[in-house]
């Protein structure tokens, strides 16, 4: 997909601490477009999730990618408020020049009104808004290149309809679309896109049985949409034939029917 500039392209993705996930579906994908990879992992995070944290599969994925692709990560805790400068400052110490940014990375709990508090909330903007708006602009003050330049954020379709039980969350998603819709028109002139995906009910492993099945009853093909569906959207975005597709929100959910 990607025109050969002479140089190595480089990306980094946050948010890769399951083997299962979208983050890893992520990284295989640029690395079958010849892209090397700086990704990131948390899991501690993880392991408070019911699903518990895959400890073994940032260390596989490295080994996996490296097979293919130049390859470093580290386990970065995105919370942290200057953490977003210490990544993108180690990621290019790493394997150089960063040409692709993909905030993966996201925190979430289930809050409804009568549970929603403070710390919740901030718990949620520290990841979801701050460290991507951080990474966002920092990756496009340090850009030297001039085009094919890439910054795609995972969102969950919070424009589309109510989520009750994830206040925290789908509002502070709902803002990097339209953070993603204001940066991208300060930065088209830089050569570089920015774009957002939602995936959908994706079964990258937090699906129960239930889960799975309600979901698949609501979809017109009645399938569920896999990590590799969301990858292979975001190696298009990232791509030069993508060049011309930027400030847009795409909401890739196989025709999932909202109540």
């Amino acid at each position: 997909m990607n025109q050969d500039r002479g140089v190595h392209r480089v990306a980094l993705v946050t948010g890769c601490s399951r083997s299962r996930g979208i983050g890893a579906a992520i990284c295989r994908a640029l690395a079958a477009d010849g892209i090397d990879i700086f990704f990131t992992y948390w899991t501690a995070y993880d392991g408070t999730m019911p699903w518990g944290a895959d400890t073994e599969g940032p260390a596989a994925l490295s080994q996996e990618l490296q097979q293919h692709v130049r390859c470093a990560s580290a386990e970065v805790d995105l919370s942290v408020s200057d953490a977003a400068e210490q990544l993108l400052d180690t990621a290019a110490a790493a394997l150089g020049p960063l040409s692709i940014l993909v905030n993966n990375a996201t925190h979430s709990i289930n809050d409804g009104y009568q549970t929603l508090d403070a710390a919740t909330l901030d718990a949620h903007y520290a990841v979801n808004m701050r460290a991507t708006m951080l990474l966002s602009t920092g990756f496009a003050r340090r850009f030297t290149g001039s085009g094919g330049g890439r910054i795609i954020n995972l969102t969950s379709g919070q424009s589309l309809g109510p989520m009750t039980d994830e206040l925290a969350y789908a509002a502070t998603k709902g803002a990097i679309e339209a953070f993603t819709l204001s940066l991208s028109a300060g930065l088209a002139a830089r050569g570089i896109t920015v774009n957002a995906v939602n995936p959908g009910p994706n079964d990258s492993g937090w699906m129960t049985d239930a889960v799975r099945e309600e979901v698949r009853g609501r979809s017109p093909s009645g399938r569920i949409g896999t990590p590799e569906d969301a990858a292979r959207l975001v190696a298009f975005l990232a791509s030069d034939a993508a060049a011309w597709v930027t400030g847009q929100v795409i909401h890739s959910e196989g025709g999932f029917l909202r109540r």
